[in-house]
């Protein structure tokens, strides 16, 4: 474009100097055309980019990894001239979130849609927008733009896959001791009677003590005799192993983890979380992300969402040991409770650690990923030897490697138990 405005400059310089040198008007007349096409391909490509609109719509504002975000775009045209020529260039960060298009020739005050189904690969807060409008003349001598700041945020959680029997709820831990503390859902232990109060389910009102008294009596509830558990997560950037990678040949709608033991350490705490509160068991959450992050105990999707976003926003950037963490947090383990700490380093201070919480009667499973499967070389000892130390300590272990179907190793087939029991 800038070589065609500058052989028109040329042209209408030559003109108004053959127009001066031979005096002749047809020169005159050449420039003052040239120059009048110039002035009016710049108010066409400028009256293009007046009098549009663009509308986004995204269904949800959070969503998941292996799920696909949905985002609706229209282009209204409020101008009685039509619009021959327009560009939508979008600057989301979302990857491979391709809103950008050439909108067809619209008449006046007419309407263009299209929408955007991008599957969601990697976790992350990702900013949706903005948008630049672009349009030019039909003689190609003036591209203009026109900026729309406005934007969004969509909140991606990290992939969840389901998991049939891991430990604690397959009988290998058994449940602990009664809470005596009162619950505010039904449970399978009763703990009393009171009066009916608004609000209360028709299925909490005990019947026989409503006859006896000739008043609406429900039966309250206290917590299930089971253990809490806490996920400890290491996001020590020290104990991360990567390469790079590219997402380019993941087809829609498959669940893709990349060749990053921190994005499988953050995938198995989501799961392990979704798993045991879905089934309504009181589980806490410690790690730092860098910041120290501490979800005390509860049950619930409240509890799950609160996880979920944790880890979302989780960054791999502290310096904090998983052994420091470990040793800082301990207070929050009483005896009884399950540990599951989840690492992928092999060092021996956390190990340590975790038969410390052993000896004090705290129930500890461990996950570990194998920084050797990941193809980068790591002055690490093996997996399997870190492996055996967990269990000569007393702690239940499983062993992840890149590529593992998570489903499958973290199920009982992939389950040691430790050497010697400790409970």
């Amino acid at each position: 474009m800038a070589r065609r405005r500058n052989a028109i400059h040329s042209l209408i310089i030559l003109a108004f100097i053959g127009g001066l040198a031979t005096g002749r008007t047809f020169f005159f007349n050449l420039g003052y055309l040239l120059l009048i096409l110039l002035i009016l391909a710049w108010l066409w490509a400028r009256l293009n980019l007046s009098g549009v609109r663009i509308a986004r719509n995204t269904r949800a504002r959070r969503t998941q990894v292996g799920k696909t975000l949905d985002e609706y775009l229209t282009l209204q045209s409020r101008s009685p001239l039509p619009k021959l020529w327009l560009e939508v260039r979008d600057h989301s960060s979302l990857p491979d979130h391709r809103v950008g298009i050439v909108v067809p020739p619209l008449a006046p005050y007419g309407a263009f849609r299209w929408s955007v189904h991008t599957p969601c690969l990697l976790r992350g807060e990702f900013q949706l927008g903005g948008l630049t409008l672009a349009s030019g003349d039909p003689f190609g001598f003036f591209q203009l733009a026109r900026e729309l700041p406005a934007t969004s945020s969509v909140l991606v959680y990290p992939a969840i896959v389901p998991l049939a029997d891991f430990a604690p709820e397959g009988g290998v831990l058994s449940g602990g001791e009664a809470q005596r503390q009162r619950a505010y859902f039904v449970t399978t232990n009763a703990a009393g009677i009171r009066d009916y109060a608004p609000g209360d389910s028709f299925n909490r009102i005990h019947w026989r003590s409503t006859a006896r008294r000739d008043r609406l009596i429900v039966k309250e509830f206290e917590l299930d005799p089971l253990s809490e558990l806490w996920v400890l997560l290491d996001l020590n950037a020290a104990a991360r192993v990567a390469r790079p990678f590219d997402t380019g040949g993941v087809a829609p709608g498959e669940l893709y983890l990349p060749p990053d033991s921190a994005e499988y350490a953050i995938a198995i705490a989501a799961s392990i979380s979704a798993h045991f509160l879905i089934k309504e068991r009181s589980l806490g959450f410690i790690a730092h992300t860098p910041r120290r992050n501490v979800l005390q105990p509860d049950r619930g999707g409240r509890q799950l969402t609160r996880i979920l976003e944790a880890l979302a926003l989780a960054k791999v950037e502290g310096d904090l040991p998983f052994a420091q963490l470990i040793a800082l947090e301990n207070h929050q383990l009483t005896r009884g409770a399950i540990a599951i700490l989840i690492s992928a380093d092999m060092g021996d201070d956390w190990l340590a650690e975790a038969q410390l919480l052993v000896r004090r009667g705290v129930r500890v499973v461990a996950v570990l990923i194998d920084p050797h499967s990941f193809g980068v070389a790591t002055p690490a000892r093996s997996a399997s030897e870190t492996r055996a130390c967990l269990e000569i300590g007393g702690v239940t272990t499983y062993l992840v490697r890149y590529g593992d179907n998570l489903s499958a190793a973290l199920s009982r087939a992939n389950l040691r138990l430790p050497s010697r029991p400790s409970w």
